[in-house]
């Protein structure tokens, strides 16, 4: 037995029929001394650490959307640094089913590790806790899945994200007052509805400002053109428009010239650093701010390092902090996230 392997199951497999027939209370994969058991799923596995060979299956909710694409590009780009490291990508396609089918496959081929980013939180929630009470370690990235039955939630406070885009309408486009409406994402999408709690509780404490409408874009840049044309045309004294993510915000700002209305500033959310990207949408003044929102690409990769080859427990929960974009730093927030 060699502390190489080819996935998690095979290893365990051999480790206990090693163990069982030495009647030892522990063995490692050099016949020494004896492999650390860490607990990072709902059963403790032996740890190989650094001798060990690891693969890793990432599932996508979508690769469509461009933050999908971003994600998977930062685990690609933050995991070439360490060669033990495999890694088998799965696009759910914006598919509920198709995820957890990818989630079961993932399980079947012996993965050590995997990384999803939920195309919806609570449907794909039981398919994750069954990945983790069978001891594999699963990092959950941007959607929070129901219960605790996971490794690690990486990803950014939404309620402190719609707070600060609250605080930017109010207090940088509207300090004498004015109007503001809200263009949200996926219906009973938390990510959504989040965005919306924090926002409104910020807007709610200005005497001032006043929002006056909401529409449903589902995250999508042609329905937020369409949604927030009715919207303008509704409510023809709106000054801001915000928007939940940067594609909704730029379907946002072709409406407002659709309707006349090229004075209206747009705010939105995500600042991906492409070129077709929020970051360089504020940079051409299309978008008068947006926040750039963390994949936690790299931050899933060094999680991984920790539990795989550190044989160290990850934390339950890791915040990242989304940053405020304007005309003013937005080149150099975009080149600092392209080094």
């Amino acid at each position: 037995m060699t502390a190489r392997m080819p996935g998690r199951r095979g290893y365990r497999v051999t480790v206990v029929a090693a163990c069982v027939l030495l009647t030892l209370p522990a063995c490692s994969a050099s016949g020494g001394s004896p492999a650390p058991a860490v607990r990072n799923g709902g059963v403790a596995q032996p740890c190989a650490g650094a001798s060990g060979d690891y693969t890793i299956g990432v599932s996508q909710g979508n690769v469509a959307d461009a933050y999908g694409a971003q994600t998977d590009a930062d685990i690609r780009k933050a995991a070439a640094a360490t060669p033990q490291f495999t890694l088998r990508f799965a696009d759910a396609q914006g598919d509920n089913g198709t995820q957890a089918q990818q989630l079961e496959q993932f399980l079947d081929e012996g993965v050590d590790l995997i990384v999803i980013t939920p195309n919806e939180g609570e449907p794909l929630s039981p398919a994750v806790k069954r990945v983790f009470d069978q001891g594999t370690p699963v990092l959950v990235l941007d959607r929070r899945v129901e219960g605790g039955d996971y490794t690690s939630f990486i990803g950014a406070d939404n309620v402190e994200v719609g707070r600060q885009a609250g605080r930017f309408v109010a207090g940088s486009l509207l300090p004498g007052g004015g109007q503001t409406a809200e263009i949200r994402g996926l219906v009973d999408s938390d990510l959504a509805e989040e965005r919306s709690v924090g926002f409104a509780e910020v807007i709610a404490e200005r005497e001032n400002v006043r929002s006056v409408g909401a529409v449903d874009g589902d995250w999508l840049r042609d329905k937020a053109r369409q949604q927030a044309n009715v919207l303008l045309k509704e409510h023809p004294d709106i000054d801001v428009l915000y928007a939940h993510n940067d594609a909704m915000a730029e379907g946002a700002y072709l409406a407002a010239r659709d309707t006349g209305r090229e004075d209206v500033d747009v705010v939105g959310v995500g600042g991906l650093p492409t070129e077709s990207g929020g970051l360089k949408a504020v940079e051409s003044g299309r978008l008068a701010a947006t926040f750039a929102y963390p994949t936690g690409g790299k931050e899933a990769v060094a999680t991984a390092r920790r539990i795989l080859i550190g044989c160290e427990p990850a934390p339950k929960n890791q915040t990242l902090s989304a940053e405020l974009v304007t005309r003013e730093n937005a080149r150099r927030v975009y080149s600092r996230l392209t080094q």
